[in-house]
């Protein structure tokens, strides 16, 4: 069963639940998990992190829950914003819904991994045995080191590490996938010299495929990860055995 484990959908013409499913169904996979996109314009990715832009903070957790309702293949994942107030109670209520886990975005909400506002929602992960992902932001206080540093803190709780880290070749990334059992590293547009090495230094066990849908197409995604040079098993872990672990999926 193949699984990409990192989509963003949104009520828009580029990014819809609806589009999704039909790339999903172009490159085979069979299932995926999404998260609230439209807070940033991917398609002016640039922008916003030059600062030329600003994000839309608002979260569109009930379109994701709107989603859910249209392939039994699809799983949510809540984004929360933890200096809002009630975030702790918004991300208690989509969990109640059947979402399984928590994205993070010190991009869009301006938070730092060491900032205590994340405690009260990684207890409510620990709660639920739900995983926590996240990207790096390239700023002092949201990047890899802290993140991983996140990771440490709270040792019982799953953390996944987008696109592989920051840049096309984050060793430390890699190194601390390598060391900490609680932390693992998605794929998504992350280059294929660096997964390859990942999962040399890692483990087949702390890589996952994510897409990074709509910014990529899963087809394309999922090409780099057929041409690795690994075992049949490796391959299944990364396709979606582990995801499929920390999500408790049954298979059917």
């Amino acid at each position: 069963m193949i699984i990409d484990a990192h989509a963003h959908v949104s009520p828009t013409t580029y990014g819809s639940a609806e589009l999704y499913l039909q790339q999903l169904a172009q490159g085979g996979i069979e299932r995926g998990v999404i998260s609230p996109g439209g807070m940033l314009d991917v398609r002016h990715m640039g922008d916003y992190i030059r600062g030329e832009r600003k994000p839309e903070p608002v979260p569109k957790n009930e379109y994701i829950d709107e989603g859910l309702r249209l392939s039994q293949g699809l799983y949510g994942f809540a984004c929360v914003d933890p200096c809002a107030p009630g975030a702790g109670e918004t991300l208690e209520r989509f969990f109640q819904k059947g979402f399984r886990g928590l994205m993070i975005s010190p991009l869009v909400h301006r938070f730092g991994f060491g900032d205590e506002v994340l405690a009260p929602l990684i207890e409510i992960c620990a709660a639920h045995e739900a995983p926590i992902c996240s990207h790096v932001a390239f700023r002092p206080g949201a990047n890899t080191d802290d993140y991983v540093k996140l990771a440490r803190r709270y040792p019982r709780t799953p953390f996944m590490l987008e696109h592989m880290g920051a840049g096309p070749a984050d060793t430390e990334a890699s190194a601390a996938a390598a060391t900490l059992d609680n932390l693992f590293v998605e794929t998504s547009l992350g280059s294929y010299l660096h997964i390859q090495e990942t999962v040399k230094r890692a483990g087949a066990s702390k890589v996952i495929f994510g897409s990074e849908f709509p910014l990529s197409h899963p087809a394309v995604e999922l090409q780099k990860l057929l041409l690795l040079p690994i075992t049949g098993s490796e391959r299944d872990k990364i396709l979606g055995g582990n995801i499929r672990d920390l999500l408790r999926i049954e298979c059917s």
